[in-house]
């Protein structure tokens, strides 16, 4: 499907407000009004509260726009933060005005920048791949950051060689790859946990267990998990190898490629700029954003265009949207650019506003869960058969707060626990349960599943 397919579409639904209202850029978040967060504090794997709401307080929408209120805290347990960071996620009495109507940049592209470029549906921030952290030719050093003398110019100051935040700060992302910047918790990556990885890059998870927005899944299409600034939505790894819906669910691969692998004397291009340090076991190949290149794939519709996005039918869009796709690699490990960017595709127009200046309908959320989705629920269950912990693991985007109950043959709740929604796993601590046949069952207010499962 091409761009002026996009362009029809476009005009469709400005023209259908009604209709446009109820879409998913409205419908999408996930609500909560009385369930609090937790965090970790190093040492201590036991999950402490913060007193603060998780994910969007309040959705509302007028015919141009959708304002999202939140704290900008997760569901899932944040923290430890094990580079020294002090922060931990803190309330942000955020609203995020976002359009209804995405259109695109046809004049020079935007670039992302520090700070908030995205939000997730759970109301955290999405940034990019930077940290703020720079190279300085001057003194061969690195500037700016914590640690670092400041760059050249200040703050915001261009350099020519610019740190990728997620390998540099690989050390202080709490187990769901997320961490805070004075408070502001976010995201520059996917949000699926470190354990869930085929090639599990982190041990923090070891210690302090949490989940992620999503658990990424190779045989089904994606969740959207957010929309970026310029108000096209963000889906997580997987997707339609054919941008019109067709050749089935595949991993949505980066354009971008490593072009730099033993000096940084010129970019990939040839450009010459300001020398960087040498490739070597502390500025390896992929430190620096600089060191990618994107390289076109002729006919490969399931390799990204240079913003990390491609037109494209998704469940959510039947008619198509341009969307961006959180890349990871076939062992599920983050790929660069991440997200959104290094450029946006579209105008950006979303902004963080201090008030709500026009009128608006509020948007009241409702189940989406059917008893369909119950009957189809990818459920993880394990270790199975169990000895002493039994971990539930839901893997899909959960949009309901769903009851998991620990249940014997008898039908006795002998544990009960819960899935909030914007999170994926349960706990059942099972050391001093009789050995037996067991079932797991999952429900919200209308429907329910159950899973066998032994306890030796």
């Amino acid at each position: 499907m091409k761009k002026n397919a996009y362009t029809l579409v476009s005009g469709i639904l400005l023209m259908t407000g009604s209709i446009l209202a109820q879409g998913p850029a409205v419908t999408s978040w996930l609500q909560n009004t009385t369930i609090t967060g937790t965090y970790y504090n190093a040492g201590n794997s036991t999950p402490i509260g913060n007193g603060i709401l998780v994910n969007c307080q309040k959705v509302e929408y007028s015919t141009d726009w959708v304002y999202v209120t939140t704290e900008g805290v997760p569901s899932y347990t944040t923290g430890p933060f094990q580079d020294g960071n002090p922060s931990q996620a803190s309330a942000q009495g955020a609203i995020y005005k976002i359009p209804l109507v995405p259109t695109e940049n046809t004049g020079i592209k935007t670039p992302t920048g520090m700070g908030t470029a995205g939000v997730f549906i759970n109301g955290t921030s999405l940034f990019d791949y930077q940290d703020g952290v720079q190279w300085d030719p001057s003194t061969n050093a690195l500037c700016g950051g914590p640690g670092n003398s400041p760059c050249p110019g200040g703050m915001g100051a261009v350099m020519d060689w610019t740190r990728d935040a997620i390998p540099a700060e690989m050390d202080g992302f709490d187990c769901s790859k997320g961490h805070p910047a004075m408070g502001t918790y976010h995201h520059h990556q996917n949000p699926s946990a470190f354990d869930l990885d085929l090639n599990v890059l982190s041990t923090v998870c070891n210690l302090y267990d949490a989940d992620g927005l999503y658990a990424i899944s190779a045989t089904e299409h994606a969740p959207l998990i957010g929309f970026a600034y310029d108000g096209f939505p963000i889906y997580g790894a997987y997707g339609y190898q054919n941008a019109d819906g067709t050749g089935g669910i595949v991993r949505m691969k980066s354009g971008f490629e490593l072009g730099i692998t033993t000096v940084r004397t010129n970019y990939p291009d040839g450009t010459d700029v300001d020398d960087g340090p040498v490739v070597d076991g502390t500025y390896f190949a992929g430190y620096f954003k600089e060191d990618y290149q994107w390289v076109e794939h002729p006919g490969q519709e399931d390799y990204l265009d240079i913003h990390n996005g491609r037109f494209c039918v998704t469940p959510e869009y039947p008619d198509g949207i341009y969307c961006y796709f959180a890349t990871v690699d076939a062992d599920w490990n983050s790929a660069f650019p991440y997200a959104v960017g290094p450029t946006y595709y579209g105008n950006v127009v979303a902004s963080n506003v201090n008030n709500v200046g026009e009128t608006t309908t509020v948007y009241e959320e409702t189940s989406s869960l059917t008893e369909m989705y119950f009957d189809k629920m990818n459920v993880k269950i394990f270790p199975n058969p169990a000895t002493d912990l039994i971990a539930i693991q839901i893997v899909d985007l959960v949009q309901d707060n769903l009851a998991i109950e620990l249940i014997d043959v008898a039908g006795k709740t002998v544990q009960k626990t819960q899935i909030n929604k914007g999170g994926t796993i349960a706990h059942f601590n099972v050391e001093t349960i009789y050995a037996g046949v067991y079932f797991i069952k999952i429900s919200n207010d209308s429907f329910s599943s159950l899973k066998k499962v032994i306890i030796e």
